[in-house]
């Protein structure tokens, strides 16, 4: 009975470790720690980068779903890869680029952290559904002009940026507020801006290869 249940505890642990490693999807389980500012585009890739490490999943080159405003301008859905995409339990998320931004399977059952576990949705305390994306539903920039981004994930005081639903549910019943990337716009780039609308500075990441 010793031997069987070990082998049973084995066998489960090396399929969570194959699972993790082909995970190419995730939420992250903690922010920067200093609201929307993740020292740009670089810091954010890297807060991936180091979490999907720890989990097992370090094989892949990891990217933040984030876009940027201005003088060359980045949109998020071109820095993903190409797909599929599927989470730390094996779940296909998208199979493609035009898939995420159509029809994707993000909800809050699926949309999970690196860890495997599911991020606190409405309904919940806290509520922390709001990700940053800074993005349009088409996964492209803003035009340069009202802040979108937090000074490009720069600002952890004044400023704004739009964030995305991760459990597709909001305060109505309308495409705003099922929108896993583009629900609405944060009160400001704090911690405790984004957290008076139901968010903790998390981020959407891609395995882009």
């Amino acid at each position: 009975m010793k031997y069987l249940l070990a082998a049973l505890l084995f066998a489960s642990g090396f399929a969570q470790a194959q699972s993790a490693k082909e995970m190419t999807f995730f939420v992250t389980s903690t922010g920067s720690g200093k609201g929307a500012d993740y020292g740009g585009l670089a810091g954010a890739d890297k807060h991936c980068q180091s979490l999907a490490k720890a989990a097992g999943a370090g094989g892949h080159t990891w990217h933040a779903y984030l876009s940027t405003q201005g003088d060359k301008a980045v949109n998020a859905k071109d820095r993903i890869g190409k797909g599929p995409w599927k989470n730390a339990k094996g779940e296909v998320v998208a199979k493609s680029v035009a898939d995420l931004h159509g029809n994707p399977n993000i909800n809050k059952q699926t949309a999970l952290t690196e860890k495997g576990e599911t991020v606190n949705g409405r309904g919940d305390n806290p509520n922390t559904h709001d990700i940053l994306t800074g993005s349009q539903s088409n996964g492209a920039a803003f035009a340069a002009g009202e802040d979108r981004t937090c000074g490009n994930w720069t600002k952890s005081g004044e400023g704004s940026a739009m964030l995305g639903h991760h459990d597709r549910m909001g305060l109505r019943d309308d495409d705003a507020s099922k929108s896993w990337n583009s629900s609405h716009p944060s009160k400001g780039c704090s911690d405790e801006a984004l957290k008076s609308t139901g968010g903790a500075g998390r981020l959407y990441c891609f395995a882009a290869k």
